[in-house]
């Protein structure tokens, strides 16, 4: 049976008994069982279907179950199988997709994946002749082809040929990357042969066409360490640390030289060699945006090597921005605890449960992990961060000031601390406090931050405006917060509320209209829009942004407002703003003048993410 006319039948029958992909369950455990279960349909048709749904939403978990039981049913449909097989691949699967390699390369002796894939399984086995007849099939072998090239020459350190390893890698010729990856993977396996002089010389040119990839860079600094270099491999972590500060592979680096250790080599098997070529591959395919074929190569990576730290990250990530946020926690679980990329794949589980919005597993976790890791300025400020989410100001104020604590001599690499505290501090409403941390925040980051200093602008302007203090100043900082960040409709909302609260009712309408422009869907903003409708004269067009308001979901605290205004419209004006500021939850209520009127809260000025090393 076709594929094509299996897809017709699925569509019949989805009509006729109806198709529901289950959602996640309830776990007690955080980490533990946390992939959701998916309830396979009782046809072919109807697995068939849910298979293709999960696959176009690239639900690789539920893509592999819905496979693998349309797969049972009609096991000699060859379409079916080799979907069903990336399906495996890309979520994991690994013994199942060796199974299913073995039926298709003995279909079709030219696939090429099948071939990688059973030359995989051997190489992982220490069948390294095996293998290399594996990667040489299908029109695979050519010095064109990087993964075979590479992977066969592991296959021959693995043999324990040096000769035939490094001339194999030497195949390799043409662009840039190829001579790059010749060097890195020709460094490692004489590193691992015993030959590290060689080693030495072929990462160091490795690392002279890519000392800003942090791989080489890692490889290079420990084939130095173990030759004695420890002065010149100190040297070329604190380069890239100048770049790319306080990464934790580097920061761990550094420690272990500062101490008199040597640094252990990167790959000490074939396998972790060959796991290497996978995740460059992986690496490569996701920053090309190519995920499902990243997944495959770094799930060959974790096949050849389960501790690979670096590929249970970057995993983790493709499937945080493919919306598979339970996968990417189990993905980031997977880095070991004894790895320095343990603390990143910590806050990153945190931030999954975040998006998840189970916010008090996100705080039980990290306290958790803070327990392995007391100090860890990274895990105090995800800590931090859901705090605020879950409108615990006083107690992420306090976490802040935990991780402060730990910073010696604060640089522009700590000014987002700073501002996060600054931030609970206002919430918490203990202003003195927010105000010095918020300049602070200026301070360190100055220019070096770019458009994320718009956040800081915005914050500290607004409120400013909002109290009536410094208003030049303030106007002032909220224009720039907007020439840094001309797209962010809440920071031109904030602008506009500014000119809003100073009576400048007309420069209000401009800024709002460019404002729901950004952000049409944002009832806060639909609700400025009104009010400063009203106050030009503009009635009718008031009344219809406030309804709009009121059907996008606004907050329990302003939906009443919103109908008042509705019905009755703002109350006159009788005089200047007096400036009196009453502040509740997350908003920000204005009293506009003497006679009492109430105006919508501003929306919480916006707040840039975390950003992960």
């Amino acid at each position: 049976m076709s594929i094509a006319r299996l897809a017709r039948l699925a569509v019949i029958a989805s009509a006729l008994t109806g198709l529901g992909v289950p959602q996640a369950t309830a776990r007690n455990s955080v980490i533990d069982n946390i992939i959701p279960d998916y309830a396979p349909a009782e046809t072919l048709d109807g697995n068939f279907l849910a298979a293709n749904i999960a696959g176009a939403s690239r639900n690789t978990e539920a893509a592999a179950v819905f496979f693998r039981e349309a797969l049972r049913d009609d096991p000699r449909n060859v379409e079916l199988r080799e979907r069903a097989f990336v399906a495996f691949l890309a979520n994991g699967a690994f013994s199942e997709a060796v199974e299913v390699a073995r039926d298709i390369a003995r279909a079709d002796r030219e696939n090429g994946l099948a071939q990688l894939v059973l030359g995989v399984d051997a190489l992982k086995k220490k069948q390294y002749a095996t293998a290399r007849r594996f990667f040489n099939r299908g029109g695979r072998g050519r010095s064109a082809d990087i993964t075979a090239t590479l992977l066969n020459a592991w296959s021959w350190a693995g043999s324990k040929n040096f000769s035939e390893a490094i001339g194999t890698v030497d195949n390799l010729s043409g662009e840039n990357i190829y001579n790059v990856f010749r060097d890195f993977h020709a460094g490692l396996i004489a590193s691992y042969l015993g030959s590290p002089r060689q080693g030495e010389e072929r990462l160091r040119a490795a690392h002279s066409a890519e000392g800003t990839t942090l791989r080489v860079v890692d490889a290079f600094g420990r084939v130095l360490s173990r030759r004695g270099q420890q002065a010149e491999a100190k040297a070329v972590y604190e380069k890239f640390d100048a770049l790319l500060p306080r990464h934790p592979v580097v920061r761990n680096a550094l420690a272990e030289l500062a101490a008199g250790r040597k640094l252990a080599p990167l790959v000490s098997t074939p396998q972790q060699g060959a796991a290497e070529v996978m995740y460059g591959l992986g690496a490569a395919g996701n920053g090309q945006g190519d995920e499902i074929a990243a997944l495959i190569y770094l799930n060959l990576a974790l096949h050849l090597d389960p501790e690979h730290a670096f590929a249970s990250t970057t995993r983790g990530d493709i499937l945080s921005r493919l919306g598979q946020s339970e996968a990417a926690i189990v993905a980031f679980d997977k880095v070991p605890l004894n790895s320095p990329m343990r603390v990143a794949a910590d806050v990153q589980i945190a931030g999954a449960l975040n998006t998840l919005e189970r916010y008090d597993d996100a705080i039980a976790f990290l306290q958790t992990a803070l327990k392995r890791e007391p100090n860890d300025i990274d895990l105090l400020s995800a800590l931090g961060s859901v705090q605020r989410a879950r409108k615990l100001f006083p107690e992420a104020a306090e976490t802040y000031s935990r991780a402060i604590a730990q910073v010696k001599d604060p640089d522009a690499s700590h000014w987002e601390l700073f501002y996060s505290r600054g931030t609970a501090y206002e919430r918490a409403k203990e202003w003195p406090k927010a105000e010095a941390d918020l300049k602070k925040a200026l301070e360190l980051g100055g220019d070096s931050i770019g458009s994320n200093r718009a956040h800081v602008l915005n914050y500290l302007g607004y409120s400013w405006v909002d109290r009536h203090e410094n208003l030049d100043e303030a106007l002032s900082m909220l224009k720039r917060a907007v020439e840094l960040r001309p797209r962010d409709g809440y920071i031109a909302d904030s602008l506009a509320w500014a000119y809003y609260r100073l009576g400048r009712y007309e420069e209000a309408v401009t800024e709002l209209e460019r404002a729901i422009e950004l952000k049409p869907s944002e009832s806060v903003v639909n609700d400025h829009l009104g009010d400063a409708y009203w106050r030009v004269g503009r009635r009718i067009e008031a009344v219809f942004q406030w309804n709009h308001a009121r059907d996008l979901n606004p907050e329990p605290e302003d939906l009443p407002k919103i109908l008042e205004k509705i019905k009755n419209g703002l109350p006159d004006l009788e005089e200047k703003d007096s400036g009196a500021v009453e502040k509740k939850s997350d908003k920000i209520i204005k009293v506009e003048n003497a006679a009492g009127e109430k105006a919508n809260g501003q929306q919480k000025p916006a707040e840039p993410s975390q950003p992960v090393d």
